[in-house]
């Protein structure tokens, strides 16, 4: 049974309810190329739930089939090491990614466009030039899984018409880009940030749903182009936004379990 708890009143945090949201992205049995802060819990929260067959690639070599017995802090941590199926080495791991075996990976950015491109490489600040991290196994892991899920704070900074740099292609232009460019994986197939969550049609980013307490419109202002609902695509353009299903008890205490300071989800 979902939880009452609201994050306006302090039950839970917007990256608690981000958690809970991503688990869900994870099918039992799925594959999930899993990265850094909370996809870490993400998966934790799926394998013990309702995916209780699903795997975890880690870029470290790390393979895992179940939740580790601790707190995880990076993926190399040895809770994340202990009982694990393999602890192998990055050339494996990234060979399991271009033979197709992954399912889903999750990523992050510093900008997303409105096809769900990504920027991790360079932004702007007024007139300063920003070097940011790069790529790493993102690139990777956006061209060739079946399809990736991004984790993001919903800032209006990150949300741009095109992403300065194309660190890890989205759909590109929309329609059938990746088809037309080679790439083999399907793309992003959900965003979820802090105030909503969202899916692609036809490549184009789309709200699916508002988190409690958001309203639509305050999602529409951080978005510099005419951002469409789930509605607008089923040709209902005064039908109603769903909201976002809250955490569970369950997932709450899991959640805390995987995370008891608050480190990643506070």
């Amino acid at each position: 049974m979902a939880s009452e708890a609201s994050v306006d009143d302090g039950e839970y945090t917007a990256r608690e309810l981000m958690v809970s949201a991503a688990a869900r992205e994870i099918a039992d049995g799925d594959v999930a190329f899993v990265g850094m802060r909370l996809p870490l819990i993400a998966f934790q929260v799926a394998v013990s739930t309702h995916a209780p067959n699903a795997t975890s690639v880690f870029e470290s070599g790390v393979v895992r089939g179940d939740a580790a017995e601790g707190f995880i802090h990076t993926m190399c941590d040895l809770p994340n090491l202990n009982r694990a199926v393999s602890t192998t080495g990055m050339l494996d791991v990234m060979g399991r990614l271009a033979r197709g075996d992954i399912d889903v990976g999750f990523l992050g950015g510093a900008e997303i466009d409105r096809y769900g491109n990504l920027n991790t490489t360079r932004v702007h600040a007024g007139e300063r030039a920003i070097r940011l991290p790069g790529s790493g196994g993102a690139c990777d892991i956006a061209c060739m899984a079946d399809r990736t899920v991004v984790l993001m704070a919903h800032e209006p900074r990150r949300f741009v018409e095109r992403v300065e740099y194309v660190t890890s292609p989205g759909h590109g232009e929309g329609g059938d880009w990746r088809e037309r460019e080679g790439l083999p994986g399907g793309g992003p197939s959900a965003l979820v940030t802090t105030k909503a969550s969202f899916g692609f049609d036809d490549g184009e980013l789309y709200v699916k749903s508002c988190h409690p307490g958001v309203s639509l419109d305050e999602i529409r202002e951080d978005f510099p182009w005419d951002l469409r609902t789930r509605a607008d695509r089923a040709g209902d353009a005064g039908g109603p936004v769903e909201t976002t299903a809250e955490p569970t008890a369950e997932e709450l205490e899991l959640i805390r379990t995987f995370d008891p300071d608050g480190f990643w989800t506070r």
